[in-house]
């Protein structure tokens, strides 16, 4: 392939991504304005002057655009959290992949839509029952591929021990809570949403910080 043609190939990517962008920024913001079942798909493709057809070249529905930065944050801790030593306890691994995750979290944000969009967009979520359902679904659906990825570093059947179950549950729990906080806050920055999500973690910290790897009959052995 020549030079020529890959330049050529870097334009119609860097177009595609520009159109994508576009359209989600639009959705969301027509989303949050006006309401999500109330914005139709003709709306969001008028206001960017395209087609229908190019809009679900990018996205197989609205449902799929009001998640997609859900989505881009969701993937960016998954890929943090496959990446966390093995030596880390299952706590330490889900915490450090969120912090890891902070990172890199904030400018894709920014590349993509405002942060203070992202805050309005989750509210939203939260707030409209037809999305809450998929957000939910979509919630269980994190739970399990986390539990599944702790049991993994752990060495463990998640269908027979509940702890990666139980311990996913409440730190996803916790990663809702400050989420629906923060999004309904004043300061629309990853950094008030750091700060929020750190404090809140430091209560469930001392619950789910222990080495799984060590026998519960050797621990009560221990001296006191």
């Amino acid at each position: 392939m020549t030079s020529g043609q890959n330049t050529t190939i870097g334009l119609r990517a860097r177009k595609k991504r520009r159109t994508r962008d576009a359209l989600l920024r639009v959705a969301l913001e027509l989303f949050t304005t006006q309401g999500y079942e109330q914005t139709t798909i003709d709306e969001i493709t008028d206001a960017v002057e395209v087609s229908q057809r190019t809009f679900f070249r990018y996205f197989a529905s609205k449902e799929e655009a009001a998640f997609a930065v859900v989505d881009m944050v969701e993937n960016k801790f998954l890929d943090s959290l496959r990446a966390r030593p093995a030596e880390e306890t299952p706590f330490e691994a889900m915490r450090n992949a969120v912090e890891s995750a902070w990172d890199s979290v904030s400018e894709a944000l920014e590349a993509v839509v405002p942060v203070e969009l992202y805050m309005r967009t989750y509210l939203l979520i939260e707030s409209t029952p037809a999305l809450v359902a998929v957000h939910l679904r979509r919630t269980a659906e994190l739970e399990e591929e986390v539990a599944q990825l702790i049991a993994d570093r752990e060495g463990l059947d998640v269908n027979t021990d509940p702890r990666p179950r139980v311990a996913v549950a409440s730190f996803t729990g916790v990663m809702r809570v400050t989420g629906k906080i923060w999004g309904r806050g004043r300061v629309a920055s990853v950094e008030a949403l750091q700060e929020m999500t750190r404090a809140y973690l430091d209560h469930l910290g001392p619950a789910l910080a222990g080495d799984w790897r060590t026998p519960v009959c050797d621990k009560d052995r221990r001296p006191a």
